[in-house]
């Protein structure tokens, strides 16, 4: 048996620094022990008490009468990590310890903190800062949240990991409410050794957890969470994570445009979607999604049958789904005719969607006979049913209605309880129709499930051969250098020359033999349109007089007189996009969005994390994110424009994102903006440029 797995299933538990006073902290961990049915050996150990309710305590721990599985260490900082060198020494599998004061209050916390990771040699750790951790499918509690002294909580099939102890105790009091059985929940807190990833890993190979749910704060090791998460997906075990700290600034000193569009917590956004980790946007989604998802029933499509017996609950229903991107078509022909059979008279409508049934007198077999129709139907892949004020008088009678429906078709059905009555939603959901209060949870947990079995796992493209980039200098590159860069990688570029002079511009323009931008080339100032250091559109006899008045108007708005200029071919016809690479904690991401000026404005951009490898982005990853923009449509013929050239668009995105694994540490940022992309079989052309190197 693994560590892991002792500490989660353990014969014997010893309490170091355990109480006699069970309203004490420090007196919790052995009482719920005993309260929750832990049927293996307790030994408390503090030197100033003989017993704890009835269990002989001992003054130490050498005085244990054999090696516990797992110690539940009480101690205050200063003092655990003697307690964990001394069950460390004895053979312990793992300890749990709760003290705080570690590297969450700064360099002395993180003294400690080391102290505690070198006490612990090959044992393994739960905190510190934890709450502990909650077994219901075994009735092992080893946790000292006061959300324990309820008596009772329902076993099931959802796992819980928690960076926040008191969050751990949160989702279990909430999660018992509404009648959501849970398997485990683990508090890791600081992490100081078990993560999140090291439960995701345990969890995905636990038979008694169908789904697991993340409180993330920050994920430490991404590699390692990435290798965890693929691992649950791949095994068909959907995870659903809250991230919090949504308003934290991204890069606050980057040059390119891409350095503010994709902030951290864009960057968590595009690594859970690789990964399959479905992302829960409120605290209550953590609940709502999971359990629609630990009912194993399978989403094909986006079509949702509506069955009410209160039309303004429907609608409620029926517009929240239209929002999150769903269907309620009205019943075909042959589902309408089933359903008139059901139920003469003119008081139902059964012709449309939401499917109002009068339920006079609550009838269930006219109500089994409706759900049957609708789940068997070809024309829905779901079925939401709004249990309205008719279904206070007999709940049981209602889910069992339900329930017995339920083996006839794997299709997703859940309810929408429209009157304030957790009573009857607790009812449904432990009978395996998940209930919600609120209309926006039915599309949220309907949401989920889609993106669940939507999930395909990304392919990666063959690692580039090797480009020398040595010549290139360390620091901010100018335009010219960047464009080279990325030309050596195959990324096409505009034709340009660098000039000097007024003379030598016009040379240059007039062998383009065409109108061309003039800019200024210096690694100083990045933004040039911002200083007036770009003018489009110029002949050969306008360009000479322009540089001097831009060489004049950059100096005055910057202070710096640029020496060197670009003379450019005009790139026409073509739909301007952006392109970077971005670099944070959790690794470097290629950006793909609208570009131009108006980048930062618009903010239409999607977000890949190159593999953990060092390999590029696939062809069908690219063209997957150029699909998931906004203004995909103005790339695919929008309102008669000639198509894009998206075999050369993915091409240039998948040698961007090439360029980026190769050089790794070294490119620190880059970005093409605009990249032109110009109509079918005329390529792409980068027209500008930024790259920083290490």
């Amino acid at each position: 048996m693994s560590p892991i797995s002792r500490l989660l299933n353990p014969r014997s538990v010893a309490v170091i620094g355990a109480s006699a006073d069970s309203r004490k902290t420090a007196g919790r961990p052995v009482a719920y022990l005993r309260k929750h049915g832990f049927t293996g050996h307790i030994y408390p150990v503090n030197p100033r008490v003989d017993n704890i309710d009835g269990l002989p305590c001992y003054p130490d721990i050498a005085s244990l009468p054999s090696v516990p599985d797992v110690g539940i260490v009480l101690l205050g900082a200063e003092r655990a990590h003697l307690a964990v060198r001394e069950l460390a020494q004895l053979g312990t599998a793992a300890a749990i310890v709760l003290a705080s004061g570690y590297t969450e209050v700064g360099a002395e916390g993180a003294r400690r903190q080391a102290e505690l990771i070198e006490a612990a040699g090959s044992m393994r750790i739960l905190g510190p800062n934890t709450i502990g951790l909650v077994n219901l499918t075994d009735n092992i509690v080893l946790s000292a949240s006061g959300a324990l002294e309820m008596d009772h909580f329902p076993a099931g099939s959802i796992g819980v990991v928690s960076q926040s102890g008191g969050i751990l105790g949160a989702l279990l009091s909430r999660a018992a409410s509404r009648g959501i059985g849970l398997s485990k929940l683990i508090s890791t807190s600081n992490e100081v050794d078990l993560d999140l990833a090291d439960f995701i890993d345990y969890l995905t190979g636990d038979e008694a957890t169908k789904v697991i749910a993340l409180y993330v704060e920050s994920v430490r090791n991404p590699e390692k969470f990435r290798a965890a998460a693929l691992k649950a997906a791949r095994a068909g075990k959907p995870v659903v994570a809250f991230k919090i700290g949504r308003s934290e600034a991204g890069a606050k000193a980057a040059v390119s445009h891409t350095g503010a569009l994709a902030g951290a917590d864009r960057m968590y956004d595009a690594l859970f979607k690789q990964v399959g980790v479905i992302r829960a946007q409120t605290f209550s989604d953590l609940l709502d999604i999971p359990a629609a998802l630990a009912t194993n029933r399978v989403l094909r499509g986006n079509r949702v049958a509506i069955l009410t017996s209160t039309g303004g609950a429907g609608t409620l229903v029926s517009d929240s789904l239209g929002v999150s991107g769903f269907e309620t078509p009205a019943p075909d022909a042959d589902t309408a005719a089933q359903l008139r059979a059901l139920q003469t008279g003119d008081h139902a409508a059964l012709d449309r969607n939401p499917i109002d049934v009068t339920l006079a007198g609550l009838q269930p077999d006219l109500l089994r006979g409706a759900i049957r129709t609708l789940l068997a139907s070809p024309s829905y892949d779901a079925l939401a049913i709004i249990v309205g004020s008719s279904g206070l008088a007999m709940p049981e009678l209602m889910a069992g209605a339900i329930q017995d429906c339920l083996p006839e078709s794997d299709k997703p059905v859940i309810a929408f309880v429209s009157p304030h009555a957790p009573n009857v939603g607790a009812l449904l959901t432990q009978r395996g129709v998940p209930a919600f209060a609120i209309p926006e949870a039915c599309s949220v947990a309907l949401s989920g499930m889609l993106q669940h079995a939507q999930w395909r796992e990304p392919t990666h493209s063959a690692p580039a051969a090797p480009i020398d980039v040595a010549d290139l200098p360390a620091g901010s590159l100018d335009e010219s250098q960047a464009k080279q860069l990325f030309a050596r990688f195959g990324v096409p570029c505009a034709q340009e020359t660098v000039v000097t002079t007024p003379t030598d511009a016009e040379q240059a323009a007039r062998a383009f033999n065409s109108r061309v931008a003039l800019k200024i080339l210096s690694s100083e100032i990045t933004h040039k349109s911002d200083v007036g250091g770009v003018a489009v559109n110029l002949t050969a006899e306008q360009i000479g007089d322009r540089l001097k008045a831009m060489k004049d108007e950059v100096q005055s708005k910057t202070g710096i007189e640029p020496q060197r200029f670009l003379v450019q071919e005009m790139v026409a016809g073509g739909t301007e996009l952006i392109l970077g690479t971005h670099r944070d904690p959790l690794g470097t991401a290629i950006l793909l969005g609208m570009g131009g000026v108006t980048a930062e404005l618009f903010k239409d951009t999607t977000m890949r994390l190159l593999p953990s490898s060092n390999e590029g982005l696939s062809r069908e990853d690219a063209l997957d994110m150029v699909r998931e923009l906004k203004t995909w449509p103005l790339l695919d013929g929008f309102r008669g424009r000639p198509k894009a050239d998206l075999d050369a668009l993915a091409n240039a995105i998948v040698a961007f994102s090439q360029m980026a694994a190769q050089l790794g540490d070294r490119l620190i940022e880059a970005e093409i903006n605009p990249l032109f992309v110009l109509p079918a079989a005329q390529g792409v052309r980068a027209a500008d440029g930024i790259a920083v190197l290490a």
